[in-house]
C-alpha cells in the first residue's frame, strides 16, 4: 500500500475526529516507530487505524504526538536517535552471513571495534570499511559514522562489542545466531508423532486433584512405549504464589519460572525424613483433597494449591543432605538475579493485593530502598519460593528423562504463552522492558468480531533491544532447560503485535512491529543450545512471507485439519506443509468427538456468541463436515457415513490416518481425542462465570474421570495410538 493510499484510508475509514494534527505527518511518525497505520481485516479489506489510536500507541512508546509541533520534533529525533549512540543497543546477526556495525563518533576521531567472545574465549578485531557517510550535527557536535565489518566465522553465542574512540568507549551486545535451526533434521528422515494435552486435567490415582509433573513423566512413558516421540503440554508458567490463582495457563505471572501447583509432593526426597507428626499432617492434607480426583466436572485449583503449599512448607523446613544443599545452591547461582526478583515478588504478593498501588508506584521498584528492606525482612519467604522453583526444575528434569528413556526422540515439548498478566511478577520485575499502558490482543476476525484483548502488556521493542534482549534470552533458556521442544503460541507476535491502548475497545488498536530477525534468531540460538525443536503457532492473519521466513530459519509451523482449505474444499493431505506440526484440533477447539456432534455450536448459542441463528450455524458446520467426510471416503478411510455410535471413534481414527498421509514432519494426537472426551477446554469470548475455561478434567464419553492408571487398558486410547504408529512407521 502506498503512502497516498494510506492517507486516503485514514480519511475514508477513520472515525470522525477534530483536525488536531496533520494526518500525513502522524503517519510518517508512526512509520518511523514501526506502528501500522492500517491493517488487513478478516474480510480481506484494508482498515485504517484512527488518528487517536495512533497518538495513544506512539505515546505508549514514549513518543508524544498530540500536536504537529510534537510530531515534527519526534520525526527529527527519530532521524538523530541512532547518531546519539556510539553503538547500536544490540546487534543480532546470522552465523556465516556478512554483517556491518555502525559506530558514531565525533567526526574525524580514530576508532576501533573489538569483539569479546562469550565465556572469555578470547577476542577478535573488526575491520573498518571504506564507507563514506555524510556527517551530522548532533546537539552542536559534528558526528561521523565509521562502518566495521564483522568476521563471518564468529562462533554462535552471546558476545560483546567494544568501541573505542579516544576517551569515548562503548559496549553493546552481539548475538550470533544460527542461519537455520537444524534440530528437526532427523524428523525429515523419520517423521514423528506425539500426544498433546493440558497437564492439569490429566490425573492419576496418586494426584492431589490435579495433574502434576510425575503424571507428565508417566504419560510420557506410556505413550513413548507406544511409539510417540513427544508430549506437548500447556504452558507450565507460574501463576499467583497463593490462592486464588488464575485458571488460564496463558495468563501467567511469569513466563520464565514454573507453577509449583504441578509439584508431586511424594517425589520430594525430604519426605522420607519428615518426623511422624509432620508426616501425619502431610497425609491429612493429601486426604482432604484426594476426593477432588473423582470430580469429573470441574477442577478446584485453589483447594489443591492451598493444601500443597502447606505440605511444601513442611518439606522446605526439613533439613537437606549436604549433596541436596549443594544442588539447591547451584540452581540458585545459575538462575541468578531473575530468580531472586521473582522470589521477592512472590513473597510480597503473598500478602499484597494484585491491585495494590505500590506495584505501579515508580518509587517502589526493584532497586528502591523499600524493596531492599523487604528483601531482608522476607528472607525466609524468598528462600521458600526459590526452593519451590528448584523442586519444579528437578521434577521437570525427571519427566524429561522418563520420556527419553521410553524411546521418545523429543520428550517434553513446552508451550510458551504470548505474555503475562498486568498484575504479574514480570509486569513488576521487567517493568523497564514492558509497556504497561497497553494490552496485547487481536483485531476482529470471523470468530471474534469485536476483536480480542488478552490483558497482557507487550514488550517495548526499543527497550528490549537496549536491555540486550537478556529478558527474552533468560525466559527461553529456563523453559528449554529440560525440554525437547517448545511451541511458541502466536509466534506471529515476534513479528508484530496488536497493541490496544488503555481505554480502547479490542478492535481499536494498531500493529506494532518487532525486530523479528533478532527475536527469531535468539529463539533459534537458545533452541540450538538446548537441542530442541521449535514449533510456531502461526495461525491467524499474517503476511504471506512470514511462513516462508520461519521455514527458512528452521522453525516448524502449525497446521490444524479444520482450518486447512484449498478454496472451498478441505486441503488434500499431500498439499500440507512438510515443516509443520499437523493435528486434527487445538486447545481452543472442542475435542473431535464434540466437534463432530456440533457441541460447540450449541454451546456458543447458549452463551450468546453467535452472530446468526443456531440453525444457520449448524447447517454451515454440517456442510463443512460433509466435505471432510467426502475426502475421507475418497481416500478409503471412511467407508460408512461417518456419524453416530461406534462410527464416532472410527471417524476420529480416520481423520488421524488422513493426516498421517501429509508430509508434515510431526503429527499431533490430542489426548482428549484418544479417550473420547467431548468438552472444550477453552471457549474464547467467555468469562469464568459463563464457562469453566481451563478447569475441565479429563473424562471419557461416559462423563466419568479418566485416570492415567486406566490408560494401559483403555481400548480406545490404544487403538488410536496404534493406528497412528502403524500409519507412520508400520
Amino acid at each position: 500500500m502506498t503512502a497516498s493510499d494510506q492517507q486516503h484510508l485514514l480519511r475514508r475509514n477513520a472515525p470522525a475526529e477534530p483536525p488536531a494534527v496533520d494526518a500525513h505527518l502522524l503517519q510518517q511518525l508512526a512509520d518511523a516507530h514501526g506502528v501500522g497505520t492500517s491493517f488487513q481485516g478478516w474480510d480481506g479489506l484494508p482498515h485504517a487505524v484512527s488518528l487517536e489510536t495512533l497518538t495513544k500507541v506512539l505515546g505508549a512508546l514514549g513518543v508524544p504526538a498530540h500536536t504537529d509541533e510534537q510530531i515534527r520534533a519526534g520525526l527529527a529525533e527519530a532521524e538523530l536517535a541512532p547518531w546519539r549512540k556510539t553503538l547500536p543497543p544490540a546487534v543480532v546477526i546470522q552465523q556465516g552471513e556478512p554483517a556491518q556495525v555502525p559506530v558514531h563518533i565525533p567526526d574525524g576521531a580514530p576508532v576501533s571495534l573489538r569483539i569479546s567472545l562469550e565465556g572469555g574465549a578470547g577476542s577478535v578485531d573488526a575491520a573498518q570499511q571504506d564507507v563514506w557517510v555524510q556527517k551530522r550535527d548532533v546537539d552542536g557536535v559534528a558526528m561521523g559514522r565509521a562502518t566495521f565489518a564483522l568476521p563471518q566465522d564468529l562462533p554462535l553465542g552471546w558476545h560483546t562489542l567494544h568501541a573505542e574512540a579516544g576517551s569515548v568507549t562503548a559496549t553493546s551486545t552481539l548475538v550470533v545466531t544460527p542461519a537455520r535451526l537444524d534440530t528437526a533434521r532427523d524428523l525429515e528422515e523419520r517423521r514423528g508423532w506425539g500426544l498433546a494435552t493440558q497437564l492439569y486435567s490429566v490425573r492419576s490415582k496418586r494426584s492431589w486433584g490435579i495433574g502434576d509433573f510425575s503424571d507428565l513423566a508417566d504419560l510420557a512413558a506410556l505413550s513413548g512405549a507406544r511409539g510417540a516421540d513427544y508430549v506437548l503440554v500447556n504452558p507450565l508458567h507460574a501463576a499467583e504464589p497463593v490462592p486464588p490463582v488464575q485458571p488460564s495457563p496463558y495468563s501467567p505471572s511469569t513466563r520464565r519460572f514454573f507453577n509449583p501447583i504441578y509439584i508431586r509432593i511424594e517425589a520430594i526426597p525430604e519426605l522420607a525424613y519428615l518426623r511422624p507428626r509432620k508426616r501425619a499432617a502431610l497425609e491429612k492434607l493429601r486426604d482432604e483433597v484426594a476426593g477432588l480426583n473423582r470430580d469429573a466436572e470441574r477442577l478446584d485449583r485453589d483447594a489443591v494449591y492451598a493444601a500443597k503449599l502447606q505440605a511444601l512448607e513442611l518439606l522446605y523446613h526439613t533439613r537437606r543432605s549436604p549433596s541436596r544443599q549443594v544442588a539447591f545452591d547451584e540452581f540458585c547461582r545459575i538462575s541468578g538475579s531473575g530468580l531472586d526478583d521473582f522470589a521477592l515478588w512472590s513473597a510480597i504478593r503473598e500478602d499484597a493485593a494484585p491491585d495494590d498501588p505500590m506495584w505501579t508506584d515508580p518509587a517502589f521498584s526493584l532497586d528502591s530502598r523499600e524493596a531492599e528492606a523487604l528483601r531482608e525482612r522476607l528472607a525466609d519467604r524468598i528462600g521458600f519460593h526459590r526452593w519451590l522453583q528448584w523442586i519444579c526444575d528437578e521434577q521437570l528434569e525427571s519427566a524429561q528423562q522418563a520420556a527419553l528413556r521410553s524411546g521418545m526422540r523429543l520428550g517434553v515439548v513446552h508451550d510458551l504463552a504470548v505474555g503475562v498478566d498486568h498484575s504479574s511478577a514480570d509486569a513488576w520485575t521487567l517493568k523497564g522492558v514492558l509497556t504497561p499502558a497497553t494490552s496485547v490482543g487481536a483485531p476482529p476476525d470471523m470468530y471474534n468480531q469485536q476483536g480480542q484483548d488478552w490483558g497482557q502488556p507487550p514488550w517495548h521493542p526499543a527497550k528490549l533491544a537496549e536491555a540486550g534482549y537478556q529478558p527474552f534470552r533468560n525466559m527461553l533458556a529456563t523453559v528449554l532447560r529440560h525440554a525437547g521442544g517448545i511451541r511458541v503460541d502466536h509466534i506471529l507476535g515476534l513479528f508484530r503485535l496488536w497493541w490496544i491502548p488503555s481505554g480502547n475497545a479490542p478492535g481499536d488498536g494498531a500493529y506494532v512491529k518487532y525486530d523479528h530477525e533478532a527475536l527469531i534468531g535468539i529463539l533459534a540460538l537458545e533452541a540450538h543450545r538446548a537441542g530442541a525443536v521449535v514449533i510456531g503457532e502461526d495461525l491467524g492473519t499474517f503476511e504471506p512471507w512470514v511462513r516462508d521466513y520461519l521455514a527458512a530459519r528452521g522453525i516448524l509451523g502449525t497446521s490444524i485439519l479444520w482450518f486447512e482449505y484449498d478454496g472451498d474444499s478441505p486441503l488434500a493431505p499431500e498439499k500440507y506443509r512438510t515443516q509443520a506440526l499437523s493435528s486434527v484440533n487445538t486447545h481452543d477447539l472442542p475435542p473431535t468427538a464434540g466437534y463432530l456432534a456440533g457441541d460447540h455450536v450449541a454451546l456458543r448459542s447458549h452463551l450468546g456468541l453467535l452472530e446468526r441463528s443456531e440453525a444457520e450455524e449448524r447447517a454451515q458446520h454440517n456442510a463443512s463436515l460433509e466435505k471432510m467426510f467426502a475426502l475421507l471416503r475418497e481416500r478409503g478411510y471412511l467407508p460408512g457415513a461417518g456419524t453416530g455410535g461406534d462410527a464416532e471413534e472410527q471417524t476420529i481414527e480416520a481423520l488421524h490416518l488422513l493426516l498421517s498421509q501429509t508430509p508434515s514432519v510431526l503429527l499431533g494426537v490430542a489426548l482428549v481425542d484418544a479417550v473420547g472426551e467431548r468438552r472444550v477446554q477453552n471457549q474464547p469470548g467467555t468469562t469464568e462465570e459463563l464457562y469453566p475455561n481451563w478447569q475441565v478434567p479429563l473424562a471419557g464419553p461416559d462423563g466419568k474421570p479418566v485416570f492415567l492408571d486406566d490408560l494401559p487398558a483403555n481400548a480406545r486410547f490404544n487403538s488410536l495410538l496404534a493406528a497412528v504408529e502403524e500409519a507412520l512407521h508400520g
